[in-house]
């Protein structure tokens, strides 16, 4: 996924979760690594890290706050 995509769809599946959950959000762009926790700063989650995946595509995770 190209951005803004990764952003738009972690926000999309976010209220999926239970409160305390972390989702991993799988994207090839590379701005997701400073767009996943510039969101999760502005949306009051907490941006978790990066993993490094198996595919070469790294995966960002987010615990749900609220």
């Amino acid at each position: 996924m190209r951005c803004p995509l990764p952003v738009i769809e972690l926000a999309r599946r976010l209220s999926d979760v239970a409160v305390g959950d972390v989702v991993e959000v799988a994207a090839d762009d590379p701005a997701a690594a400073t767009d996943v926790p510039a969101w999760c700063r502005m949306r009051g989650h907490e941006y978790v890290g990066a993993l490094p995946a198996a595919d070469g595509m790294p995966a960002y995770r987010v615990r749900r706050l609220s």
